[in-house]
C-alpha cells in the first residue's frame, strides 16, 4: 500500500499552486484562496466521500464552495485529488480555459455549483441536503462560506430554513478571515457575536482554528453524526495564510502577486529554485 501523503504536505502543495496560478494569470484573489486552503485539504483528502474517477457518483459527498472568488484553492485541491491534470492549473483565467475566475460546473469535473454571487451557496447546499433526504441517500453536503457573505440576507433565510427542516446532513464551514473586498468585516457590517447568531438560528455551532488540520478534522467528525440540526463550523483563519507579506493584508483580497512577489512567496513556501525560475519566467 502506498504511503499516504500527510495533509500538511498537501496543503503546502496547494498554496504553491495558488501562488503560481495567480502570478501567471496576473489576476485573481490570493488572500481568500490561501485562507481556505487547510479547510479544503481536510475535506478533499480525508473527510469527504468522493471519487475523482467518477465525479457524478450519486452517493458522493457534495461540496458547495460559496466563496467562488477563492476558486484557485478549490481548483488546486481538485487537481491534486485527481480530478484533472495539475498542469491545467497554469491556464487559470486564460481565454478558453475551464478554470475561470469563478467556478463553472459545466466546464470542470468536481465542481458541484457555479458560484460567486455571494450569499447563494448555502441555499444551494440546502437543496443538495434536501435531495439526499428525498432520495434516501446518506451523503453529506458541505458548504464553505465567507464572512463577507454573512452580510447577505439570503444567508440568514437559508440558516432559518435549514434548522426548521432539521437538515442534519448539512455542514457549513465559515472561512472567518475577518476581511472582505472593501475592508475589515467589523468595519463594513460587524456580525459579532457570530457564534451566538448561528446558535440562535438553531445550528449546532463550534469555533476552531481554521489552520489547524487537527482541529478541522475533529470539528468535521463532531459535525457529521445526525443530531436533528445542521452544523456550523466557525473556522478562524488568516487572509493570505502561509505567505508572510500577504497575511492579514487586505490589499491581496483581489490583487494578484507580481513576478517579484511570486518568487518571494514560493521561496517562503519551500519551492525548488529551478521551479521558481520557471514560473517567474512565465510571468510577463
Amino acid at each position: 500500500m502506498a504511503k499516504q501523503t500527510p495533509l500538511s504536505e498537501i496543503a503546502l502543495l496547494i498554496r504553491r499552486d495558488i501562488i503560481k496560478m495567480l502570478g501567471i494569470a496576473r489576476s485573481g484573489h490570493p488572500g481568500g484562496s490561501l485562507s481556505a486552503t487547510d479547510i479544503l485539504t481536510a475535506l478533499y483528502f480525508e473527510a469527504m466521500r468522493h471519487d475523482p474517477g467518477n465525479p457524478l457518483w450519486p452517493d458522493r459527498d457534495r461540496l458547495i464552495f460559496s466563496k467562488g472568488h477563492g476558486c484557485p484553492a478549490l481548483y488546486a485541491a481538485l487537481a491534486r485529488a485527481g480530478y484533472f491534470d495539475p498542469k491545467l492549473l497554469l491556464t487559470l483565467r486564460k481565454l478558453g480555459s475551464p478554470l475561470q475566475g469563478h467556478p463553472d460546473r459545466r466546464r470542470l469535473p468536481g465542481i458541484e455549483a457555479s458560484t460567486g454571487s455571494l450569499g447563494q451557496g448555502l441555499s444551494i447546499a440546502i437543496g443538495c441536503a434536501l435531495a439526499a433526504r428525498l432520495d434516501k441517500k446518506n451523503y453529506t453536503t458541505y458548504a464553505v462560506i465567507s464572512d463577507g457573505e454573512l452580510n447577505e440576507g439570503q444567508i440568514w433565510e437559508a440558516a432559518a430554513f435549514a434548522s426548521f427542516r432539521k437538515l442534519d446532513n448539512l455542514v457549513a464551514i465559515l472561512d472567518y478571515n475577518k476581511f472582505q473586498l472593501s475592508g475589515a468585516t467589523k468595519d463594513i457590517l460587524n456580525m459579532e457575536p457570530v457564534a451566538d447568531k448561528w446558535k440562535a438560528f438553531g445550528w449546532r455551532t463550534r469555533e476552531i482554528d481554521g489552520h489547524s488540520l487537527a482541529e478541522i478534522r475533529e470539528a468535521i467528525a463532531w459535525a457529521k453524526p445526525a443530531k436533528g440540526s445542521p452544523a456550523m463550523i466557525i473556522a478562524h483563519t488568516v487572509k493570505g495564510k502561509g505567505v508572510s507579506f500577504m497575511e492579514g493584508d487586505n490589499h491581496f483580497h483581489g490583487v494578484a502577486n507580481t513576478r517579484e512577489e511570486t518568487a518571494r512567496a514560493l521561496k517562503e513556501l519551500g519551492e525548488d529554485e529551478a521551479e521558481i525560475r520557471r514560473i517567474t519566467g512565465m510571468i510577463r
